[in-house]
Formats: structure tokens, C-alpha cells, sequence
């Protein structure tokens, strides 16, 4: 069964529920979001959700509530300013994070890091970028 096809069965790691795939509007409130989301079915007394790879059925990662969210974006942004300004490549900088935390390539998804795994990659991203003279907006 392809990606598309699969069903995925999502539960909300915050209070147990099943979470359902909605469309992105129904958080975000606007017309013009087109994307996918799981959200709890608690929503929105349980603030968890996650997004879908386009054009699939497929998480991007685990349900996070706002403040895992935040994480993750921060984590993110970081983790990206590594292979934009060219320390390593993309590639590369995945073999890092591996290295760094002792992840398989499976396991490497800031998607499915915790708050703590994400405070840990900011803090090594931050070294890599100051390391490098690379200043990246707050």
C-alpha cells in the first residue's frame, strides 16, 4: 500500500484521544490554508497537532501542544540556518545531528523530538552558527 493509501492511526500522547485529519483551516481559521493536519479530537480543550507531508496522509512527526510546537519551529530554524549558510550540506548536517545525539537516520526527525532532545539541538545548532560567524535573527 503506498503513502497515500495507508491510514494512519494517530493518538494524542497529551490526554490519549484519537487525533483526526483535518483540514489546516480548521486551526488556523483561514480560507486560504490548503494544508493537512492531525489534530486531537480534544481540540480545542487539548491543543495538540501536528502537520501532514504534502500531497500524503503521512505526520510530519508526533501530536506536540504549543509549547513543543514552538520548540520544534525554533529547532528548526536553527538546524536549517546550518546547511543554508553552507557549514554543511543538507545531507551533512543530518549525519550530524545523527552523530551528535546517537540517532539512527530514522530516528533524526525534529518532528519527533521531545522538548528536551529540541533544547539540546538549539544549543548545538547555536555552537555550530557562532562557531561558523553566522548570526541568525531571534
Amino acid at each position: 500500500m503506498g503513502k497515500k493509501a495507508r491510514k494512519y492511526s494517530v493518538k494524542c500522547p497529551y490526554c490519549g484521544r484519537n487525533a483526526v485529519l483535518r483540514s489546516a483551516r480548521y486551526v488556523y481559521k483561514d480560507a486560504a490554508f490548503e494544508k493537512n493536519l492531525y489534530v486531537c479530537s480534544g481540540y480545542p480543550e487539548c491543543d495538540a497537532y501536528v502537520g501532514v507531508h504534502e500531497g500524503t496522509q503521512v505526520p510530519k512527526g508526533t501530536l506536540a501542544n504549543g509549547d513543543l510546537r514552538h520548540k520544534r519551529i525554533e529547532a528548526h530554524r536553527l538546524f536549517d540556518a546550518i546547511w543554508k549558510n553552507g557549514v554543511f550540506s543538507r545531507k551533512d548536517a543530518y549525519r550530524w545531528m545523527q552523530d551528535v545525539f546517537c540517532l539512527t537516520d530514522t530516528q533524526a526527525h525534529i518532528g519527533e523530538f521531545s522538548e528536551y532532545r529540541c533544547d539540546c539541538l538549539i544549543e548545538e545548532c547555536r555552537k555550530v552558527l557562532r562557531n561558523n560567524h553566522i548570526t541568525v535573527a531571534v
